[in-house]
């Protein structure tokens, strides 16, 4: 009898086709290439994370410290979350947005997308479909996708400053139609959609029992004459269908920290924790200490950073729009702008002629050594998304770099 060889028994599909559909973040693979190019030497600035430069308030890593020596957190906790964390996040959601939620509606998860995640793992069956304002956050899609659903994506663009309408909406809805994705202010465009919007969205999901998830993690961030209003005070009718998620990294600097939430009708929270008690348990305890730090305190940490922002936000939008080709409406919210570079595709540069916003930020990152993410990773080609949550300077020096090389494009 032959030996059996490795080959014999190699599996013929070695990673599951759901897992393997999975497109990588476009975000983080940029972040991650521009990390490595830097570790090597070379000068990239990298506008790919949405990830705020300042540190964590000193109060909330003094709260964190402390819990490193209490053996309580050094044990299992609930899985949904430390009881006085979901207490404080009910106060903190009523404090800041106007909505009366019990403790027992808050789920806390490992950062927002595990938040992302559970809700549409929760409330999405096979074929069901997810209406998905475009441009959108990567994960999103990803997301439906792995709980079985379809996305269906509704276009936005520069013309309409990326805020969709309800005739758009209405336009995509079909008997298959569970829920509705909803972002604002946006990442990655910046859009913030007008309390008369957010009530008409509100009332059109309403009005056909669609589901809505709201995703509402950059409330603090809004500029201008902006105003951020959460679908469920809109429209206080529809708390029963809506999920709404947030988390403390953009608001506290606590990207690292790892602690988003979901807030829900008591059904969906119940099932939601369920499914969490098998994947991950509860959240790190130093963690959540630190959020519950953050949550109980108030604003001015956010609100420091949201000077810088809106002094940053200025900048990168007057000098795209001094690039030809280029067109960058005003970002409202968040800390994202996203330039249209239609005008730029079809143009030779460097050599090389320019077919798509993803060519156009190889080029860019190869030639200026400037890290951009292109839209095709939003669901719209043509368009780029730069993050200003960095130093001033480098926002100068990097959006410099892009203007002296994109100013040879013919």
């Amino acid at each position: 009898m032959e030996p059996m060889t490795a080959a014999d028994t190699t599996p013929a599909r070695r990673i599951s086709t759901r897992v393997g559909a999975i497109a990588e973040s476009a975000t983080l693979a940029v972040d991650a290439k521009a990390k490595a190019l830097k570790a090597a030497g070379r000068p990239v600035i990298g506008f790919g994370a949405g990830e705020p430069d300042f540190p964590t308030p000193d109060y909330v890593v003094q709260a964190a410290i402390a819990a490193c020596s209490e053996p309580k957190n050094h044990r299992y906790t609930p899985a949904a979350g430390l009881p006085e964390l979901k207490a404080a996040i009910a106060e903190k959601t009523l404090r800041d947005t106007g909505v009366e939620v019990a403790a027992n509606q808050v789920l806390v998860t490992n950062g927002g997308k595990q938040a992302v995640y559970e809700a549409f793992a929760t409330l999405v069956d096979d074929g069901d479909e997810v209406i998905l304002p475009a441009p959108y956050w990567t994960t999103y899609p990803e997301a439906i996708r792995l709980a079985g659903g379809v996305p269906v994506d509704v276009v936005a663009d520069e013309t309409q400053d990326y805020l969709v309408t309800v005739e758009q909406l209405e336009a995509a809805r079909t008997e298959k139609t569970k829920a509705l994705l909803f972002c604002s202010p946006s990442n990655p465009t910046g859009g913030v959609y007008t309390a008369a919007e957010v009530e008409a969205i509100g009332r059109w999901a309403l009005e056909h029992g669609i589901w809505v998830i709201t995703d509402e993690i950059y409330e603090h961030l809004i500029y201008g004459d902006a105003e951020f209003v959460s679908i469920v005070k809109a429209v206080p009718e529809l708390a029963n269908q809506t999920v709404i998620l947030n988390g403390v990294a953009k608001t506290y600097a606590m990207t690292g920290w790892r602690v988003g939430w979901l807030i829900g009708p008591t059904d969906v929270v119940k099932a939601a924790s369920n499914l969490q008690s098998h994947a991950t348990s509860n959240v790190c305890n130093v963690a959540q200490r630190a959020a519950l730090a953050a949550v109980s305190g108030d604003l001015s940490a956010v609100d420091e950073m949201k000077t810088a922002f809106d002094r940053r936000r200025q900048t990168i939008v007057r000098m795209l729009n001094e690039i030809d080709g280029v067109y960058c409406p005003e970002p409202k919210g968040a800390f994202y702008a996203y330039p249209s570079v239609k005008g730029l595709i079809g143009k030779e540069l460097r050599g090389v002629t320019i077919e798509s916003s993803a060519q156009l930020a190889s080029v860019i990152l190869d030639e200026a050594e400037v890290a951009v993410v292109p839209g095709e990773a939003f669901g719209t080609p043509g368009y780029l998304r730069l993050s200003y949550a960095l130093s001033d300077d480098d926002i100068v020096e990097g959006v410099s770099r892009m203007q002296k090389l994109l100013a040879e494009a013919h």
